[in-house]
């Protein structure tokens, strides 16, 4: 009854339309489009049974299949629409499929697409996507026109086309496999030109498809398609990252032949977990999870014993935080020899989010790895010490994380025999950057555990103090890296460094004295402290008491070899300076040391830093050398070996800088309190010969020098020295009184001033008169000089001689008093000689 209802509603509408389906021929558009109008009306939107509704798609489809060709595009569309509204009503979609299909295939499917409208493009394409979803495995005989569709619709330059057909492909992949793997793999060509699309969204649809394809086809060309999906994950969309994720995760799951691509597809999803969104790393750590219970359930036999005698979790996971599952693990041990060489190759490449990528997963693949590490260590150095070398922070940080976890898992034992070779010698490893080893060392000990670490103190503090390493180079980063390592070690021996504290403190020595920058030495000098706290020592100087003998007999057995060039003249400079009251301690280790640097056949620029290095020391002698108030005892050959040598004249700018560093020390010296005056007297003869000649150097800084040496000099034998050596000294004095520098000339006249002081008892005043009256004249001829600066110290120094000779002096005065051009200053002098 119900069936010849629908035929008579069908036949009652079939007469209501026939004038119409007649116009649908006619020449005007506007009556095309009139006609399936009232198509439209009197089927698609009455409410006709399922039944009627097959009756009339049956006699419909072939007029309106033959509009999907109109020219007009308004017409096109509404035909399309109408056989939508039909497929969705009708209980047997799949009685159009003969006609349906083919006009579909030659609409979108031909070498080149006859819908040229992009909108109506997309019509047709849900019109077929619908078809598929309707009609199940009943469109499995249509399979190749939908292959041809798909071929060019991937390719469509429309977008919102592109993703349908993807869509689309999916579809059809789910809905009938057993047929579709035949010609899956036609579709991947358009799929991987399409999945770099401009659009992200149509890259996620394309990147949906790619799986699909591949989870139903024959699986022969996974290879083919990973090294495009491992390019988008390093799209910037999130989404197209995520849906990487999703396929490949699902791949692990589900691919018939994925244990062949295991060590293809775990770092793509492993590489997920590292990803910048929390979202796709909680969504690959899931699929991780899964893939992991899989394998295990799958392999339970072979992990009976694992599973039956787990071995406890590393020290690692005691703070906190979530160990992988055993069959994760085990995928990864069982995989990791594939995957390492592809990562060697990687952590070399021009881009810099693939090497970033590639020490992401290299620490996740180390997490699961653990002690399985080991056997593969040779080759994970490798990439670390490419990764080190990188020039960019966010590898080298990741990198280093890479580092630590190898010294959770692996024995020191085991590393060191491998990392210390390496760190002595850097051009055996396959880093071009000298600081590569050292990096990962400072890494992997950080990453090691006090106890395990122990027994291997010791050959790691001798390597590290080592002259090639500590000494390697004077690169920033090398340095850092040498700051880091003794850090490294610090921080996990503690108390257990007390047997390498000589050799912490000699790497510490040398870092400060390559360093070039200030925080490398502040760095440095706070570790010297973590040293002393490590012994219980209440500071820095205990540690140097504890070690000075064994550091002055380091820097001796070299010093014969020693340059202007060598590190180590800076390296005592550090130890003398830093040391401060305990060098006074070892002056008969330290002394017959300076003495070797600063003879006068060792070269000039050597011996002016030396000599640079003890006037720092002399002018706070009582909290240096003299710290134990016995510099003095060491007079004679502080003079005679170390200074004297030095005054001695000698061509060249360099011997000149030498003589005026050698005239500072000794001025610091003379100034002291340190030595005796009894011990200077005896050397005062050779000294005052020394300084007469200094006198007339080319620098005025040595004359003022000399000028001033003198006046201490004169000071401390006063009344002691020679009356030729006396005489010997005024008229060198008197000649710089006319020196072109004013400094030169004061200082000159101070030390005539002090000269006249030292004439003791032994001073002839008779036999020397002819000597006091050309000084007298001199200084007189001065005392009118334009100067008044120097007027008045001249004049001040004539006071001090009127002691002398006073009667000599003021008949000298008065004889000149009216050359001159103002008379004040002879005034006063002979009013302070009549006052005597």
């Amino acid at each position: 009854m119900a069936a010849a209802g629908d035929d008579r509603a069908a036949a009652d509408v079939l007469k209501s339309l026939a004038r119409h389906l007649n116009c649908l021929n006619d020449d005007n558009k506007s009556a095309r489009k009139r006609a399936l109008e009232a198509v439209r009306r009197e089927t698609v939107e009455q409410r006709l049974s399922s039944g009627a509704m097959q009756e009339l798609l049956g006699c419909l489809l072939k007029p309106l299949l033959k509009c999907l060709s109109d020219p007009a595009e308004t017409c096109r569309d509404a035909s399309i629409q109408i056989i939508v509204g039909f497929i969705r009503a009708v209980p047997k979609p799949e009685d159009c499929l003969p006609y349906l299909m083919p006009a579909l295939a030659q609409r979108l499917g031909g070498k080149e697409i006859l819908e040229p409208a992009e909108e109506l493009r997309l019509a047709l394409m849900e019109m077929l996507s619908l078809l598929v979803e309707v009609c199940g495995k009943q469109i499995a005989p249509y399979l190749e026109d939908l292959i041809k569709i798909l071929q060019r619709t991937i390719s469509d330059p429309f977008a919102e086309v592109k993703k349908e057909s993807c869509k689309c492909t999916v579809s059809v992949a789910q809905c009938i496999p057993e047929h579709f793997h035949l010609q899956a793999e036609s579709l991947l060509k358009p799929l991987l030109q399409t999945i770099s699309h401009q659009h992200s969204q149509v890259r996620v649809s394309a990147t949906q498809a790619i799986g699909a394809v591949i989870q139903y086809s024959a699986g022969k060309n996974v290879d083919e398609v990973l090294s495009h999906l491992a390019q988008r994950l390093f799209d910037d969309s999130p989404r197209v990252r995520k849906a990487v994720t999703l396929v490949v995760g699902d791949w692990l799951l589900r691919l018939p032949d994925r244990y062949s691509y295991f060590h293809k597809l775990i770092p793509l999803l492993l590489t997920s977990v590292s990803d910048e969104i929390p979202e796709i790393r909680s969504l690959a750590e899931n699929s991780w999870k899964q893939v992991g219970a899989q394998w295990e359930k799958e392999n339970e036999d072979d992990l009976k014993d694992k599973m039956d005698f787990q071995l406890p979790a590393p020290a690692l996971y005691t703070s906190g935080g979530e160990r992988p599952g055993l069959g994760c693990r085990e995928l990864v041990v069982r995989n990791l020899s594939k995957l390492l060489p592809a990562m060697g190759r990687d952590i070399g490449d021009w881009l810099v989010q693939t090497r970033v990528k590639t020490v992401q997963l290299l620490r996740v693949l180390l997490l699961h790895a653990e002690d399985h590490c080991t056997q593969h260590l040779q080759m994970l150095l490798t990439v670390l010490y490419h990764a080190c070398a990188d020039a960019e922070t966010d590898v080298r940080t990741q990198c280093l994380e890479s580092a630590k976890l190898l010294g959770v898992f692996v024995s020191p034992e085991v590393y060191l025999k491998l990392l210390l070779p390496h760190v002595e010698d850097s051009s055996s490893c396959s880093s071009a950057s000298p600081w590569a080893p050292l990096m990962v060392l400072g890494a992997v000990l950080s990453g090691s555990s006090r106890e395990t670490l122990r027994p291997h103190l010791v050959k790691i503090g001798d390597t590290l103090a080592q002259p090639e390493v500590c000494l390697g180079s004077q690169q920033v980063l090398y340095v850092d890296q040498l700051l880091v390592c003794v850090d490294a070690v610090l921080g996990v021996g503690q108390q257990d460094c007390d047997v390498i504290s000589l050799q912490l403190l000699k790497v510490l020595v040398s870092v400060q004295s390559v360093a070039s920058q200030h925080e490398q030495h502040s760095k440095a000098e706070e570790l010297l402290r973590s040293v002393c706290a490590a012994q219980a020592l209440s500071g820095v100087c205990d540690l140097y008491r504890q070690h000075m003998a064994d550091l002055l007999q380091w820097l001796s057995d070299s010093h014969q070899t020693w340059t202007s060039f060598s590190i180590q003249k800076t390296q005592l400079e550090i130890i003398a300076m830093q040391s401060g009251p305990v060098v006074g301690e070892f002056l008969p280790a330290l002394l017959p040391l300076l003495k070797s640097c600063v003879d006068p056949s060792r070269e000039p620029e050597m011996r002016l830093h030396i000599f640079t290095m003890l006037s720092k020391l002399l002018l706070d002698a009582k909290n240096t050398l003299d710290s134990q108030g016995q510099f003095g005892e060491h007079m004679e050959m502080v003079l005679q070996d170390l200074l004297m040598p030095n005054l001695v004249w000698r061509s060249g700018r360099s011997a000149a800088a030498v003589r005026t560093a050698a005239l500072s020390c000794l001025l610091a010296v003379l100034h002291g309190e340190a030595f005796p005056a009894e011990r200077v007297v005896s050397a005062v003869d050779s000294l005052s010969s020394l300084l007469i000649s200094a006198l007339e150097e080319d620098s005025k800084l040595a004359r003022l020098l000399a000028c001033r040496s003198l006046t201490s000099l004169l000071k401390i034998t006063a009344q002691q020295i020679s009356t030729d050596k006396l005489n010997q000294v005024y008229p060198e004095l008197l000649k710089r009184v006319d020196d072109s520098s004013e400094d030169v000339r004061v200082e000159a006249l101070k030390s005539l001033s002090v000269w006249f002081c030292s004439l003791g008892k032994n001073y002839d005043m008779q036999s020397n008169r002819p000597h006091l009256e050309l000084l007298f004249q001199q200084l007189l001829l001065y005392m009118d000089d334009p100067d008044t600066t120097v007027q008045n110290t001249v004049l001040g120094v004539l006071k001090v001689a009127s002691a002398v000779d006073g009667d000599l002096l003021q008949q000298q005065t008065e004889s000149v008093r009216e050359k001159q051009r103002s008379p004040e200053y002879c005034d006063k002098l002979l009013q302070h000689i009549h006052s005597l």
